[in-house]
């Protein structure tokens, strides 16, 4: 997620289920280039609210937020608004809308993930197509049934979810903050049973791991959020778990310069979203919460992103850091050519900013791309409403999928879903 990718197969019925979603563990697609600034003309209009994920499955791009009407665009079949409970379905081809899917949800949607020819949707929510199912549930990808064999019986919500090596791993809110389900029962597998625990600031909100990413092949877990121990270890908004073949275990990574906050005070958890680059050997992890206090400039992951190498288990300041100048970033999605990175932020290369362009700063609005290996601005300018900021980026051999919470992005109207193609 926040700008996860990868791909799983598995067989429905004659047909071969290939997933490139979210949270999924698999390589992202090498593209080769770095995607058009120029978005397809033929996705739907999302009209309020905002997308906070998207998952593309079999051909259809499947996003999930706050909204509750979408209009597909001009020239698409079938045409009109409809009305949809806080995820749709349509073509990732053509943007033609599904009129099967149409699950009722009750609260909004932020993780999705497709195994097996069943779609794993989290959120907020407490109800499904009238069913209580809090925080996850599974469904029928093309009816939108709920499939009540799955039952996960958690006590909060849901922000984010992969499919692992047979198992669903989710994080939220609930009370193991991190858990590996089995994907027919939804029942506790005890894979992960590693306490998760401390909250950075009495203002940070819920303890939690919001997000997190998977490497390609299955072994490491990062996820961020709000905590201070891990298993009894000091990890301050920022883990690595080692997924083994019977358990999960706490790595020995460790950034400590996470222990310090940033100068926002209200902004006290404010690492925003991570994803592993698509060979594993690096993560990117990119934040909110102002500026770097004093002395912390090139450390802090503050208003920026960061790269980390994988293997380097006590990294004293990331591979490199691309500071906004004060503005936050929301998510990140890593491919083969670019960082691409979201948020409400003015400008990149901006380490001297402090809410203004300072030397060699790059006006970036809404979205930007970084050079995977300097770590410095590319001149892709696609150009965005900035808004709150786009809580999901999502790599598919397509291009590039932005969910966001704005109307306007490389100069036309693509409301809340956008794809920047590759050409």
């Amino acid at each position: 997620m926040g700008g996860r990718s990868g791909t799983l197969a598995a067989a429905v019925g004659a047909a071969l289920l290939v997933v490139t979603g979210a949270g999924a563990a698999g390589a992202a697609p090498a593209l080769g280039q770095v995607v058009s600034t120029n978005p397809v003309n033929y996705t739907p209009n999302i009209n309020q609210g905002a997308v906070y994920k998207s998952a593309e499955v079999n051909g259809m791009l499947f996003a999930g937020g706050s909204f509750t009407t979408v209009t597909a665009a001009a020239g698409t079949t079938p045409a009109g608004t409809f009305s949809r409970s806080h995820i749709v379905a349509f073509n990732a081809a053509t943007g033609s809308i599904s009129t099967s899917f149409t699950p009722s949800i009750n609260g909004n949607v932020w993780a999705i993930v497709a195994s097996g020819g069943s779609l794993y949707v989290g959120g907020t929510f407490s109800t499904v197509n009238g069913v209580a199912r809090r925080g996850i549930v599974k469904l029928n990808p093309t009816t939108g049934a709920v499939d009540q064999a799955f039952n996960a019986r958690l006590t909060g919500n849901v922000s984010e979810a992969a499919v692992v090596n047979g198992r669903l791993i989710i994080s939220g809110t609930f009370s193991k903050k991190i858990a590996a389900l089995n994907l027919a029962t939804g029942a506790d597998t005890g894979y992960i049973n590693i306490p998760i625990a401390g909250s950075v600031a009495t203002n940070a909100g819920p303890v939690e791991v919001y997000r997190f990413a998977v490497d390609p092949a299955g072994t490491r877990l990062v996820g961020i959020g709000n905590f201070t121990t891990v298993g009894g270890q000091p990890r301050v908004r920022a883990l690595m778990l080692t997924l083994g073949t019977t358990s999960a275990t706490v790595n020995a990574w460790r950034y400590r310069p996470l222990e310090v906050a940033c100068s926002a005070p209200k902004l006290q958890d404010q690492v925003r979203d991570v994803d592993f680059s698509p060979d594993g050997s690096y993560f990117v992890i990119v934040a909110t919460g102002g500026t770097p206090r004093s002395g912390q400039g090139g450390v802090g992951i503050c208003d920026a992103a960061a790269r980390f190498e994988t293997d380097v288990a006590a990294p004293t300041r990331p591979t490199w850091i691309n500071y906004t100048g004060g503005d936050t970033l929301h998510s990140v999605a890593v491919s083969d050519k670019a960082v691409y990175v979201q948020g409400h932020q003015r400008w990149l290369d901006n380490p001297q900013g402090h809410d203004n362009a300072g030397p060699g700063a790059v006006s970036r609005p809404g979205i930007g791309a970084i050079d995977p290996s300097s770590g410095k601005a590319l001149a892709w300018n696609p150009t965005k409403d900035r808004g709150v900021g786009g809580k999901d980026l999502l790599v598919t051999a397509r291009g590039l999928w932005v969910a966001s919470d704005t109307a306007r992005i490389g100069h036309e109207t693509r409301a809340r879903i956008a794809l920047l193609p590759v050409t």
